[in-house]
């Protein structure tokens, strides 16, 4: 067999590997917004937005597939499609990608401005007792675990705003639902802000104490809807995500 045959072959086989880590590829339902240079997606918890050097699928190779699936694997949005914002890995919701590489500056302008509102839904552990509350700590990377984040005077700016949408109960646990909205976009910055108020995120396995030794629970923390006027068209865009089962009232 010769290198060429070989190449193809290697390539399949770790095609079908990657497929094996991720599970199911992402279906046309998982669509949430779509036009001529840009497409939104739900991403689904456990799946990575950008390569690692691991070989696992990414979510911008699935969203490439599905492109491919409707418009051919020769159209140009497939190979320029490119993630707009990050996603932690356990957390759902929108995730936004310019399929057209020539207008993605314009989309990137809009995000560095801060002109794309970003709502979550969070749930927490313990009785929230206020209705609403801003968060205004700097973030640095946590010296002692470099998965983390930490609360630090010599970190970055992040702005985090937070309020109550209700109670609820998870099995004897008393837990809170809140609607947060960041101006900045640091690394774990909700769910460093929140367990730094003394409410960490159900589900949090890095920030949450009791998610130690007995994580079972999802991160319960989506991306929930992003507004934003559409740097090419001019028009006023809203795209909402399914609420999660563990958010429904």
């Amino acid at each position: 067999m010769g290198k060429k045959a070989w190449d193809r072959v290697r390539e399949r086989r770790g095609r079908e590997t990657r497929e094996r880590q991720t599970g199911s590829a992402l279906s046309p339902d998982d669509i949430l917004y779509e036009d001529n240079w840009l497409i939104a997606v739900n991403k689904p918890a456990g799946i990575i937005i950008h390569g690692d050097g691991t070989g696992t699928v990414t979510l911008t190779d699935q969203v490439r597939a599905l492109l491919a699936q409707r418009h051919g694997a020769d159209a140009p949005c497939v190979r320029e499609a490119q993630a707009l914002q990050r996603l932690d890995r356990d957390t759902c919701g929108i995730v936004l990608f310019c399929t057209q590489k020539a207008v993605q500056p314009y989309f990137d302008a809009l995000i560095a401005r801060h002109e794309l509102r970003k709502e979550y839904l969070a749930m927490v552990e313990g009785r929230v007792p206020w209705k609403m509350r801003s968060f205004d700590e700097p973030l640095g990377r946590d010296r002692h675990d470099a998965r983390k984040m930490r609360v630090s005077p010599a970190g970055k700016t992040a702005l985090t705003h937070a309020r109550k949408l209700g109670e609820k109960r998870l099995g004897k646990r008393s837990c809170t639902l809140l609607s947060v909205e960041i101006e900045t976009g640091r690394k774990h910055q909700i769910r460093v802000h929140l367990s730094q108020a003394g409410y960490p995120l159900v589900g949090d396995a890095l920030y949450n104490p009791a998610c130690l030794g007995t994580h079972t629970e999802p991160l319960m923390l989506q991306a929930h809807r992003v507004t934003f006027t559409h740097p090419v068209t001019g028009a006023h865009v809203q795209v909402t995500a399914p609420t999660p089962d563990w958010a429904a009232r």
